[in-house]
């Protein structure tokens, strides 16, 4: 949407081909329906470097459209925003709708054109000469045919294949001569191991540390939110984990929740140490309310192996350090990955090196640009994901 208004803007006569009968449909989703629309990060080195070591690809789409472009561009557009913890920036509103509403009105104010339930059949590009290619026309699965000077695809991923996002696009590249870098689901929740986690499912955790291990050897940490689903964790820190696991994914790692960072292990101890002392006459498993949410209690005593009927001043030195232990390095063990029905967003795509950052166009297809997730560039939760359309999207629609 923001290629083809950009391009609109600029005089060219354009045609939006949409698979399904709505657009933005996975605009509606990002920010749990509230739209995350950017980051408010205002060091571009710092900007570019969540996005690791594919970051530096974007630095002329950003020159051209960065985060605070994005801002002015919607605010413009009589959509307010405000930023809230980790500068994430959304509408004051808090609806996706009214990003998406703003984009429709973006459209029709320059002229595009759009094309509702049309599925692309086939891409059919011609040989320029010996090196290059050229897209002749669109076949569409109506029969119908689309023919224009310029292409820019912008199919997304393969997560929530339900709004549209199939994949489709791998195909077409791989048969026009581009590689495509193996998707993968991203920004997903994990699934672990250990079975008792269904038993406390949906308890939400905040201002912890979650942090990835492989023998010993910490690769990622994370503070903030999280959540315990039926078969492992979400939340925030677990989506941003979650691609480090797929940078590692034959390693055996494990997860480590921290639910007390803010204290060390002695000083957690002789908090527990009071805690005991003004309940000493109480039986260890009517001990535990001020340390941890109630619906994790009863695991806690499970995992510590201390008598649940015992009395507190009857705990020993090595038991508590035992609970101590579990309060600071609560240890669960990945399984896999949610698939891409989970996944936020797919990591992977056309290989950066197939397509020249500072117009976005393609170094093997003569007329084709791209544009959002369909490049081998993801960051982190936090609006990093929408800026990389936003901005491929504005350069794209500017040279294409």
């Amino acid at each position: 949407m923001i290629a083809a208004g950009h391009a609109g803007e600029l005089g060219s006569r354009v045609v939006l081909i949409e698979k399904t009968n709505h657009l933005g449909r996975k605009l509606l989703l990002t920010g749990k329906g509230r739209c995350n629309i950017t980051n408010a990060e205002e060091n571009i080195k710092k900007f570019v470097s969540v996005y690791g070591k594919n970051g530096k690809f974007l630095y002329s789409a950003l020159n051209k459209f960065s985060n605070k472009d994005v801002v002015t561009f919607f605010e413009k557009r009589k959509v307010k925003t405000k930023i809230e913890r980790g500068n994430r920036v959304f509408p004051i509103s808090d609806k996706a709708t009214d990003v998406l509403d703003c984009l429709k009105r973006y459209l029709s104010d320059n002229g595009v054109e759009i094309r509702l339930n049309c599925p692309i059949k086939e891409i059919n590009a011609v040989n320029e000469n010996d090196k290059s290619r050229k897209i002749n026309k669109l076949i569409l699965k109506n029969g119908k045919e689309i023919y224009a000077d310029n292409f820019i695809i912008a199919t997304g991923g393969k997560s929530y294949s339900s709004t549209g996002s199939t994949g489709d696009g791998y195909e077409w590249l791989k048969q026009l001569g581009h590689t495509v870098v193996e998707p993968k689901p991203a920004l997903t929740p994990i699934i672990v191991k250990e079975r008792f986690v269904k038993q406390i499912e949906g308890l939400s955790l905040k201002n912890v540390e979650i942090s990835l291990w492989n023998n010993n050897h910490k690769i990622d940490s994370r503070f903030g939110e999280a959540l315990f689903t039926g078969n492992g964790l979400s939340g925030p820190t677990i989506l941003d984990i979650s691609n480090q696991i797929n940078k590692n994914p034959n390693k055996d790692l494990k997860i480590r929740i921290d639910f007390k960072p803010a204290l060390n292990c002695p000083t957690l101890d002789k908090r527990i140490q009071r805690d005991f002392d003004e309940q000493k006459n109480k039986q260890f498993k009517n001990s535990l309310t001020k340390l941890l949410p109630s619906s994790l209690i009863f695991t806690f005593i499970q995992l510590s192996k201390i008598n649940p009927d015992k009395q507190v001043n009857e705990i020993t030195k090595i038991e508590r350090k035992r609970l101590v232990k579990l309060l600071k390095e609560f240890e669960l063990t990945v399984d896999k990955l949610a698939g891409f029905e989970k996944a936020i967003i797919t990591s992977g795509g056309v290989r950066l090196k197939e397509v020249d950052s500072r117009t976005m166009k393609s170094k093997i297809v003569n007329n084709l640009y791209f544009a959002g997730e369909i490049l081998d560039i993801d960051g982190p939760s936090g609006g990093y994901n929408l800026q990389i359309a936003w901005s491929t999207g504005y350069l794209a629609g500017g040279c294409a």
